[in-house]
């Protein structure tokens, strides 16, 4: 699986970054940035909660 991120819809919560700080940070703005766009074991657990907590769903995952 492959995270994707949609910069533009980012509303800047920080959940990603909070449930899954190995694949997702936020730059100064506080909008998200991508550090691992092919997370696995409990880094891809991590971010698959991280879409399901993300309130603006600018976060997906698409099969690699």
């Amino acid at each position: 699986m492959s995270v994707v991120v949609q910069k533009s819809a980012c509303v800047g919560a920080g959940q990603c970054a909070l449930v899954a700080p190995d694949v997702f940070d936020q730059d100064d703005d506080g909008i998200v940035l991508l550090l691992e766009p092919d997370p696995e074991g409990a880094d891809l657990d991590a971010a698959t909660r991280a879409v399901r907590l993300c309130p603006a769903r600018a976060i997906s995952l698409t099969s690699s």
